[in-house]
């Protein structure tokens, strides 16, 4: 089959396109999938730069969401059946293989059908921020209606969609963005407040909007120095979620003061931990959404779409410009 793949990190010109081994044959929990689209994130970056921070085999097929037709079930596998169009996130990582490619075998348990209101482009840009929004504001930071939330990146891909799944919550929904285009479009989403951080003060514009309260939520997507504003953001007791890894130099004494309940969220710890009950949670966070997709609920932007082939620029693209949404393949 053709894919993607690399034989050592590097910058984005180490990735190849060519003749990848076809699965020989999934285990009686997964099911062979023929991928039609496939998501572009930012740990694909990541993975292609630094492999050895990862449980990967060369040569590496990298790539987590796609979005395809089932080609086969194994033996353990009731929920599908060869047909079924589906979408689902699985990193390469403890033997498995990345979606950079034409088929992958998919443990069944992340899997969900496809939204039928979506094609399968659109399907493929959408589970891994999907499942990181859900995650971080659902499962972590427990949002309810009433609450204010800052979004942190909120253009971005999981920005973007962790904004509808806050309204959808009851939440009122500050964001931060790099432009006017930007800004126009999160307010489209139903952002309640946006503040562009290259011309604002965000913790300033965040204490005006909140009138010195603060924010019940502050969901960083960024990292650094970001993280660090989100304890001046955050009401005492109040919630700080980060998807980045924090930085050595991160003062917590603000956070400390304020109480602040601190959560990591890492969509990835699965199938890195081969964790069963956690891969079921989000191959139900998936069949949730595809729900909210159908009923006109939710929406997932495409900035740009590719060829399989043209994955070093799709990865250079991400890395120089943060599109608005996400950047998709097609197979």
């Amino acid at each position: 089959m053709k894919g993607i793949y690399f034989t050592q990190g590097g910058t984005d010109d180490v990735l190849q396109y060519g003749e990848v081994d076809t699965p020989g044959g999934c285990c009686d929990t997964q099911a062979l999938i023929r991928i039609k689209a496939i998501g572009v994130n930012p740990i694909d970056c990541k993975l292609r730069a630094a492999p050895e921070r990862f449980p990967v085999t060369f040569p590496v097929i990298p790539g987590c969401d796609a979005a395809g037709i089932v080609e086969a079930v194994g033996a353990q596998v009731d929920r599908f059946k060869p047909g079924d169009e589906v979408y689902f996130s699985q990193p390469g990582f403890n033997g498995r293989q990345g979606t950079y490619a034409e088929y992958a075998c998919v443990d069944a348990a992340l899997l969900a059908l496809k939204p039928r209101a979506l094609t399968f482009e659109q399907a493929a840009a959408a589970p891994l921020v999907l499942i990181t929004a859900w995650e971080a504001l659902y499962d972590r930071a427990r949002i309810h209606q009433g609450h204010t939330v800052l979004i942190h990146a909120g253009a971005g891909g999981v920005g973007h969609v962790a904004i509808q799944l806050a309204k959808l919550a009851g939440a009122r929904v500050i964001a931060t963005v790099s432009s006017e285009e930007k800004a126009a479009f999160v307010k489209q989403l139903g952002a309640d407040w946006v503040i562009n951080y290259r011309t604002q003060d965000v913790t300033a514009e965040v204490k005006r909007y909140t009138a010195d309260e603060g924010v019940d939520i502050a969901f960083d997507t960024v990292g650094g120095a970001v993280l660090q504003s989100c304890f001046y953001c955050v009401k005492p007791y109040g919630d700080v979620v980060t998807i980045l890894q924090s930085a050595a130099e991160t003062d917590w004494g603000e956070a400390r003061k304020r109480n602040v309940r601190f959560s990591h969220e890492l969509m990835l710890t699965p199938v890195l931990l081969e964790l069963e009950a956690p891969k079921q949670h989000q191959g139900s966070i998936l069949r949730q959404c595809a729900a909210l997709f159908d009923e006109n609920k939710l929406t997932v932007r495409i900035a740009h779409a590719f060829a399989l082939k043209d994955a070093a620029k799709a990865h250079r693209m991400l890395e120089q410009n943060h599109p608005m949404g996400k950047l998709v393949m097609t197979v």
